[in-house]
Formats: structure tokens, sequence, C-alpha cells
């Protein structure tokens, strides 16, 4: 048997082992650090409050939080509040991101109506749409499909402009190409820009998520009596802050793990790819 491995091959192979261990480690570093500062605004925020540097009315503490979200976990109103937010915002999420897609084709698709419509969407996209909270919530009914629409009303837009966005910045050559082949509209959306965009709106996704429990939220302070929108307006009603930071923290815990979600859906799509 013959050995094919020349040094070289050796010395290469040995380097790049080291080279993807060397970005292990720095990737582990940043995952320790994370987790160390975390710990350490916890632990200021637990001894600031022990020893009254801040008022525990007005900020709660970390252990008494713990032991009320333990409470609401045991009595099963967590769970409760918490599955109501979330499948609110995968609903607004999906259909915005559907329905922004969609339009987003149709703009590229006809250029005469993307330029009827930029202004609009424009000022869409700069009005405060929160606000608009209360009259969207008057148009779609309160409850439920009221605070769905919100939440599409916030993710909406943003969806339409950045895809949109994605579909122009496209390669112009590559388009050409296929024209000079006789491609019809149709099949250069399919092979070129489509696939050529999916970046794009995966990070659109990725903002369409914060967006979405935005509107999600918004929604649930005005008109609902469920989730963790309702929890947090209810702990500040009865001046219960640890309430609050409760419904605070289950929310940013909710939104980590669907934006962790999505990365793990690129991660999937980009290894596809290679």
């Amino acid at each position: 048997m013959l050995n094919n491995k020349s040094p070289e091959n050796t010395l290469h192979s040995s380097s790049h082992i080291a080279y993807l261990k060397s970005l292990q480690r720095h990737q582990l570093k940043i995952k320790l650090s994370q987790v160390c500062v975390l710990i350490s605004f916890l632990l200021l925020w637990e001894i600031a409050a022990t020893l009254k540097w801040i008022d525990p009315f007005f900020t709660s503490k970390p252990s008494e939080v713990f032991k009320l979200i333990v409470t609401l976990l045991r009595d099963g109103s967590l769970f409760k509040h918490t599955a109501i937010s979330v499948f609110e915002a995968l609903i607004g999420f999906i259909i915005g991101t559907i329905l922004g897609t969609i339009a987003a084709i149709l703009l590229w698709w006809s250029d005469f109506i993307a330029k009827v419509l930029d202004p609009y969407l424009v000022v869409l996209n700069a009005l405060p749409k929160i606000a608009l909270g209360p009259i969207i919530i008057i148009w779609a009914g309160a409850g439920m499909r009221g605070i769905i629409v919100t939440a599409l009303a916030i993710s909406l837009v943003v969806t339409i402009l950045a895809t949109y966005n994605g579909f122009k910045e496209v390669d112009e050559e590559k388009i050409r190409m296929l024209m000079t082949f006789g491609a019809t509209k149709l099949q250069i959306l399919q092979k070129v820009i489509f696939p050529a965009s999916i970046p794009t709106m995966i990070n659109t996704m990725k903002i369409n998520i914060g967006m979405s429990w935005v509107g999600v939220i918004v929604g649930e302070f005005l008109v609902s009596k469920a989730g963790l929108g309702y929890l947090i307006v209810y702990g500040g009603q009865v001046f219960r802050l640890d309430i609050v930071m409760a419904g605070v923290i289950v929310l940013a815990i909710a939104t980590a793990l669907m934006y962790q979600l999505i990365v793990w859906l690129e991660s999937k799509f980009l290894k596809g790819r290679q």
C-alpha cells in the first residue's frame, strides 16, 4: 500500500485542525462572556435591591421574580399567557412574511406598480404604527383577531420594502443573460431572483420576529384579557413589579427562542447550499 499523505498535506491538515480548534475556543469564549454578563447583571440587581441601593418596590429583584415564575408555572397560568402570546406572534409573523413576500414579488414584476406605490409604502413605514393600534383594534375587532392584525400591520410594510430591495439588488448581468436566452419573467423569478434573495428574506424574518412581538404586546396592552402583554399591564396596575418583570423576562425568552429557530433554519439552508 502506498502512503498518499505527503508532508505538505499533513502540514495543511494539521494547520486546518488547529484553526478549527481556535475558532471553537473563540466561540466558547463568546458564549461564556455572554453568560457572565447576564449573571453579573442579575447579581448586581439582587445586591442593589437587597442593600436598598435601589428601591425594590419599584424594581423588584431577581429572587422574587424567580419565585413568582415558579409559582405561575405551578398553577399553569404562565403557560396559558405565554401560549396565547406565542400563538398570536407566530400567526402574525407567518402571515406578514407570506403577504409581504407576495407583495414584493408583485412590485418586482410590475415596475409601474412599484413606482406608483413607492411613496405610500415609504409613508406607511414612517408612520408610528403603535399609535395606530387603537384604530386597528376598532377596525379588526377586539380579541385575538385584532391583536394578530396589529402584529401583521406592524411587520407587513417592513417585509415588503426589505424583500423588494433584496430583489432589486440581484445581479443585473445574470438577468440579462437569461433574457438573451429567451427566459420568461417567471423563469427569471424562479431561477435567479428568488434563490439569490433568500438570505435577504431570512434577515427580514429575523427583524419581523421582533416587529410581530411589538404588535402583539401593543394589542394585548389595549384589549387582551390574557397573554404576556396583559400580564405586564396587570402587574403595573396593581403595583406588582415582580409580575411586570416576570412577564418581561418570559417575553424575552420567547422572543430569543423564536429568533434562534430562524437562525437554525438559516444554518440548515446555508449548509444545504454548500
